[in-house]
């Protein structure tokens, strides 16, 4: 697991109420998929596989983290792209972007097996 100074640095001056869960969130992330990296984007950590972000937190809101399951800030068309996600954790907005969400420690205990395997899951099938 390799955590960047960048987002280290982000984490240090961040003001958020859900900043542990957050680290957390990190933390799954970068162990549950190997050659996974993270930066900052949209004002939050992102996590990159291959040149790509491919899940994003959205810090917005103060009572919970948004996680943003993308191919990339412009990716290249898929046609018949499909995902099975198979955790229900994820609210598809297309076949290839969805939304999870974490509003406390608990919820996070609860999701944190099935998000650290959706994650690798969608970086795998999104690597091609």
């Amino acid at each position: 697991m390799s955590r960047s100074a960048e987002v280290d640095g982000f984490m240090a001056a961040l003001d958020h109420p859900m900043k542990p869960q957050i680290e957390a969130l990190r933390t799954l992330f970068l162990e549950a998929v190997p050659g996974l990296s993270e930066q900052v984007k949209w004002n939050a950590p992102s996590f990159v596989h291959g040149g790509d972000d491919r899940v994003t937190m959205n810090l917005r809101k103060r009572d919970q983290i948004q996680l943003i399951f993308h191919r990339g800030a412009r990716p290249a068309p898929r046609p018949g792209f499909a995902f099975d996600d198979g955790t229900g954790l994820v609210r598809w907005l297309a076949a290839d972007r969805g939304v999870a969400t974490v509003d406390s420690q608990a919820d996070l205990e609860v999701k944190a097996p099935g998000l650290a395997a959706l994650t690798a899951r969608w970086v795998e099938a999104t690597a091609v």
